[in-house]
This record gives structure tokens, sequence and C-alpha cells, in this order.
């Protein structure tokens, strides 16, 4: 089956989809878009966390057919125009919180998304936003300050939603 959607913007079909296909794999093989990782395929790690319509999903729980016409960004759709890497991508390399960054795309979504709800989380809410996202390189406590110096940067650092074109 063909499925088309959108993602980052832009307009994608992927040709000869499997039925149980999931997106992760759409994504990443079909589409070649390799942010969003493999690790569990049981949607418990969070490293291939992708907004769906502006709904952060694990994309290997979604089946690529349950896709169809709606809009995917993923962590490479984050950044916006202009800009080599988003606010929280910043401060993820900033505060040193980037290990082997197998789980880091997962975490950037989570954080992104976490942030547009809350713009400055207390140390509970970030704890909970990330509980579904595991690393296995880390404490933590690097992501954790990741987290805290993007809400720094102020409510204007990210935008409300996730926008089209990104």
């Amino acid at each position: 089956m063909r499925v088309t959607l959108t993602v980052n913007g832009a307009r994608r079909e992927a040709d000869g989809v499997w039925e149980g296909e999931s997106l992760l794999y759409v994504l990443r093989e079909r589409l070649a878009l390799p942010g969003a990782k493999n690790a569990c395929e049981q949607g418990e790690c969070g490293s291939c966390s992708v907004y769906l319509d502006g709904t952060l999903v694990c994309a290997c729980l979604v089946l690529a057919g349950q896709a169809e016409g709606r809009d995917v960004v993923t962590v490479e759709g984050l950044r916006s125009d202009g800009e080599a890497l988003s606010p929280v991508q910043e401060a993820f390399l900033e505060a040193g919180a980037v290990q082997c960054g197998f789980c880091t795309p997962g975490l950037v979504v989570a954080v992104d998304d976490l942030l547009r709800r809350i713009p400055t989380p207390s140390d509970a809410q970030i704890r909970e936003a990330l509980a579904g996202n595991l690393c296995r390189c880390t404490g933590y406590e690097k992501i954790l300050d990741a987290v805290r110096l993007a809400s720094t940067r102020g409510p204007g650092a990210l935008p409300a939603e996730p926008e089209a074109g990104l």
C-alpha cells in the first residue's frame, strides 16, 4: 500500500508499505529519516518519540497506515528556519547531556513537548515527563540540567506548537 503523510512540513509518500509496518520503520527505512531510533519496539524506551498531529507518540507503536494523511514531526524537524539546532538540542549539547546519542532524539522530542506545555517545569514535572525515556549511559543528571537550561531561555524559545515546514 502507499502511505502519504506530511513529515517535517513536507508531503511525503512511501510505496510498498506492508499492513503491519510501523511508522518508525517508514520514517527510518523508507523516508531516510534516521533520527527516531529503533530500540525496544514496544513503546517502553522513548527512543522513537515523534509528534503525530502535535501529540507525542512512540513511532514504533503507530502503524504506518494510521499516519495516512497526518502530520509527523521528527527530531529532524524541530529546528526553526535558519537555525542549525533547536533550543532544546542546543541545551543538550551545552549541558553535556549527549552520551552515546541513541536515546537523545527521543529525549529531545519529549523535552520539546514538555516545554511547550510547561515552559518552566519543576524537577518533579521534568522527571514525570521523561519517565518513558530510558538512557543506559547516564544517571540522567545532565539530561535534567539540559531541560533546566532550555527552560531558562524564556517563553519565546519554543514555538507554541510544532510548525510545518521546519
